[in-house]
């Protein structure tokens, strides 16, 4: 019956790291560049997504087999749970943990600059000559990544020597737990600081990704109608390059033969019409593209299902928005009983032995987690609106050191080193994002499940008392449970016990991770507050051609109402546009048209 149980545990997890590799593929397909794509940056960039996803994904596993241990309506161990069956229980744990945070770190610290160093070594001219060798791009590459491998190592040697802190555990003697979280283990003592380090990096970049993130995500599909459908854009856009051109035409007309030229208002007057025309007719190449123009069947259906489905996506944004401000009430009521009810403070990173306000996620979660994998379902999508949150924000502030924008990360014209960049950085914020789901979001959920005791005197110091006649004495598992009986009845999760070691271990860590999660907090509802007024502008970049072209997409929110241009898209058919065809006579209005078309933004010439 354990093994059956257990098994089927696995399975679960198995199933899920198929839809992770599902996710991780489809972010690294539609963020790279297609004209760019490289073999190493693709594998690299799907690997590190993947391992990231599978290492916070592994925490409903670990919660499910610890729980698994249990009788929740008896609060004893099960007859399979004897003390070698636990421990089995939490090596296998221990074992896919260790594996899974040290593939993080090395694809964050060595991998992944390596694989940029690749990249950024190519010269084609040089390849193509000869002169460039596979061999020299690898040395080349390895050159620069020797001070990410010292710095691994600095790393590793620091939380090899240095001294835990013995402070909390001296101050509290009658707590167990924190004697069994003082690791005198060099070596886990060294991967839990370097873990820690990495967590508190990517703490800030959370706070400084993530929650923007999370404010945008819902309200930007709540506005992702446009104002203005793509057949009324084609027809209005139609109609005022045709103004334009008639207009160039009188002018050139009436200054024809003139000596001189034109004169100079007329001049100032051609050059607005001609840069104007220009924009016009990057309007009317994007509108024709929304129309499905040049694409086959099946994108033109996905267009039209798009159009069908704005509504939902609406709702979609709607019911986001109630979640995220949800989760933010939830992570509040924890920090606020952190403050007032942690038991040792600042001293152990404000470690929260039981919560004693009431949080509503980590009440679902706990009562979910009793029927596997019902828990499993909902902290999968909190964790991927998460992700998706994460993503967005660094779509939207970019890829930045300082003020300077480094990288952006848009759809489908991503450069192999921003996805690179963003998989390092998403690396950092998944492993905070780990702290906060564990210790912060859902903490109770994180450390014990639904795991409950028999809170009844003993009769013998290593029996477990009986609660089938005392059924209200059977009480939710505690790290401050007053009865020793519980610590033979409850098994705090491997997850838990890692983060909260190094909490305690190195309290200027949990120190930091903790009060971040404030900032997280300002941040995310001051975001949330000004977007409600202003439409986020994710697509209005002036860096080049193809970015004047998303700049274009902007233009859609021009005026109109969201629905009839919904219902417009659908039908395919336009209303109320009055087409001036006035002045095009005898195909003058084709000669402008083709000077006009010298499209892609070049400046067309003016004529004298």
């Amino acid at each position: 019956m354990a093994l059956i149980e257990t098994g089927l545990i696995w399975v679960a997890y198995a199933v899920c790291l198929g839809i992770l590799a599902l996710i991780a593929g489809v972010f690294v397909f539609i963020y790279q560049k297609p004209a760019e794509r490289t073999i190493s940056v693709t594998i690299v960039s799907f690997i590190t997504v993947f391992a990231l996803l599978a290492t916070v994904l592994l925490m409903p596993v670990d919660i499910a087999l610890t729980s698994s241990t249990t009788s929740r309506k008896m609060g004893a161990k099960k007859d399979w749970a004897t003390p070698d069956a636990v421990d089995n229980i939490i090596y296998q744990l221990k074992i896919v943990y260790y594996t899974l945070y040290s593939l993080d770190a090395v694809l964050c610290l060595l991998v992944i600059p390596f694989t940029y160093f690749w990249v950024e070594e190519y010269d084609e001219v040089a390849t193509e000559e000869g002169t460039q060798t596979i061999g020299a791009r690898i040395w080349g590459a390895f050159k620069y990544t020797i001070a990410f491998l010292f710095l691994v190592i600095a790393l590793f040697l620091v939380g090899f020597f240095v001294p835990v802190a013995k402070k909390a555990r001296d101050e509290h003697r009658d707590l167990d737990y924190f004697k069994d979280l003082l690791t005198e283990n060099h070596g886990e003592r060294a991967l839990t600081f370097s873990i820690g380090i990495l967590i508190t990096i990517g703490t800030v970049l959370y706070c400084l990704y993530t929650a923007p993130g999370l404010a945008l995500l819902p309200l930007t599909l709540i506005k992702s109608a446009p104002r203005i459908s793509a057949p009324q854009l084609a027809a209005s856009t139609s109609s005022q390059l045709a103004q334009n051109r008639e207009r160039q035409r009188q002018l050139e007309g009436r200054n024809a033969g003139r000596q001189g030229g034109l004169e100079a208002r007329d001049r100032r007057e051609l050059e607005a019409l001609v840069r104007e025309e220009r924009t016009l007719v990057r309007r009317e190449r994007l509108a024709a593209e929304r129309q499905g123009e040049g694409h086959n069947i099946l994108v033109r259906i996905w267009m039209k299902l798009g159009a069908i489905f704005r509504p939902v996506e609406l709702l979609a944004g709607l019911l986001l928005a109630l979640i995220a401000l949800f989760v933010f009430a939830s992570m509040l009521i924890t920090c606020i009983d952190k403050i007032k009810n942690s038991v040792c403070k600042a001293s152990c990173g404000y470690l929260l032995g039981a919560t004693q306000i009431f949080q509503p996620i980590n009440w679902l979660m706990t009562l979910t987690s009793k029927i596997f994998p019902i828990d499993y379902v909902l902290f999968l999508l909190l964790t991927l609106l998460f992700f998706a949150s994460t993503v967005v924000g660094l779509a939207t502030i970019g890829i930045r050191f300082l003020w300077l924008i480094l990288f952006r990360l848009r759809l489908y014209k991503s450069t192999p080193q921003a996805m690179l960049m963003a998989s390092a950085l998403l690396t950092l914020m998944v492993l905070a994002l780990n702290y906060s789901l564990a210790m912060i979001v859902a903490p109770q959920y994180a450390t014990f499940g639904p795991q409950t005791f028999c809170d009844r005197p003993s009769h013998h110091p290593d029996e477990q008392p009986d609660c089938s006649h005392h059924r209200n004495a059977v009480k939710p598992c505690s790290e401050r449970a007053d009865n020793p009986v519980s610590h033979l009845v409850c098994t705090p999760s491997v997850v838990s016990t890692f983060l909260n070691r190094i909490t305690v271990n190195f309290p200027f860590l949990g120190v930091v991770d903790f009060w971040a999660q404030f900032a997280f907090l300002g941040i995310f509802i001051i975001v949330f507050i000004v977007m409600l007024f202003r439409v986020p502008k994710l697509d209005e970049r002036e860096m080049d051609d193809d970015l004047r072209e998303e700049e274009e997409e902007g233009l859609l929110g021009a005026t109109g109402r969201r629905f009839g241009a919904t219902w417009q898209d659908i039908t395919g058919r336009v209303k109320g546009v009055k087409r001036a065809d006035y002045g095009a006579v005898n195909g003058s209005g084709d000669a402008a048209a083709d000077r006009g078309t010298m499209d892609h933004g070049e400046e067309a010439p003016v004529r004298a």
